[in-house]
């Protein structure tokens, strides 16, 4: 199954923030703490960043059933 951009629903959109979220944080805690080598921030933008791109990808790679495209 190939990504389609017809398929952008409720989950794409919240992939996406949560996506954006994490390199938010990132760039956001750097600048305000000056820290851009810390393993803790790493730790929860890692699961930010990765959770938001796997996210919008399957949702993207999905099929809508009849009932939704109706």
């Amino acid at each position: 199954m190939k990504p389609s951009l017809r398929n952008i629903n409720a989950y794409t959109i919240a992939a996406l923030i949560v996506l954006i979220g994490g390199l938010l944080l990132y760039i956001i805690w750097g600048i305000r703490y000056n820290v851009w080598m810390d393993v803790g921030i790493y730790s929860i933008t890692i699961v930010l960043i990765l959770g938001g791109l796997f996210g919008a990808i399957l949702s993207l790679t999905f099929d809508k059933t009849t009932e939704e495209q109706q």
